[in-house]
């Protein structure tokens, strides 16, 4: 197993832009993310969850870090359309108009085909795939307007490959896949660039309690430095994709792994 690289200090990738990212509570790709935008020098951002004390944190969390930025919390839950249209108005006004969108919120689960229930699959793909559509669709007209901003959508790589127990999830993350290239296509016309970030397998607190430890460690030892990812370093590729770094880049899936399929 290689050695974990330092943290890398920001470079002003984002100087001036405003930032929204969903599911950005607790210890996960989504705090990560936020924390990378202020270090990058986004003049606000905003986090947004389903779980307010988190959420309160997070935003303390981000605060702390003394910088100008401001940094707003909203709650929702992507699966609800009110709630996603009320967030989206927030964040236009507090943050004066949204530059970059990461939909980072997701959900998996564990569960062979042959047991699956019906709300368990629809659960999944409503979260990770319709909400990612959601969220876009009330942004889009926002940023049309604008004629310009960057989407980012949180993928993985089993939209690429099999695994075992995550046909619901890998199905939700194809689905991603597949709508951040037809959506970027769209939004190219107004100036507006969707593209995707595809993690294999990023350790967090949430994900160890999701999955069987050993498993985890299993998945980890695959990859090509022996280790998961930090989850900073997925961060650091959706930082890359929101910046004009990436300005010629429309309907792309960037893998972060070695395990490409």
């Amino acid at each position: 197993m290689t050695q974990i690289p330092d943290y890398v200090p920001g470079h002003g990738l984002l100087t001036g832009r405003s930032v929204l990212i969903t599911a950005a509570a607790g210890k996960g790709i989504g705090f990560a993310t936020a924390r990378r935008a202020v270090e990058e020098g986004a003049r606000a951002v905003m986090v947004s969850d389903i779980h307010e004390g988190r959420l309160q944190q997070a935003v303390a969390n981000l605060q702390a870090l003394d910088t100008k930025c401001e940094v707003f919390g909203q709650l929702c839950n992507v699966t609800q359309e009110e709630e996603v249209q009320t967030l989206v108005a927030c964040a236009e006004d507090k943050l004066g108009g949204t530059d970059v969108l990461v939909n980072n919120a997701g959900l998996g689960g564990l569960k062979p085909v042959v047991e699956m229930e019906d709300d368990e699959w629809a659960r999944v793909l409503d979260v990770t795939l319709t909400g990612t559509m959601r969220m876009t669709r009330a942004m889009l007209p926002h940023m049309t307007q604008r004629q310009g901003g960057a989407i980012v959508n949180n993928a993985s790589v089993l939209g690429w490959r099999a695994q075992k127990g995550q046909a619901h999830y890998a199905a939700a993350k194809a689905g991603v896949m597949a709508l951040t290239r037809c959506a970027g296509l769209e939004a190219a016309e107004h100036g507006i660039r969707i593209n995707a970030v595809s993690p294999s397998i990023a350790m967090h607190e949430f994900l160890a309690r999701s999955a069987p430890e050993e498993a985890l460690k299993a998945l980890a030892a695959q990859e090509a430095f022996g280790r998961a990812a930090e989850v900073w370093e997925v961060a650091n590729v959706i930082m890359f994709l929101a910046s004009d770094y990436a300005s010629y880049m429309v309907g792309e899936v960037v893998s972060v792994s070695s395990q490409h399929a």
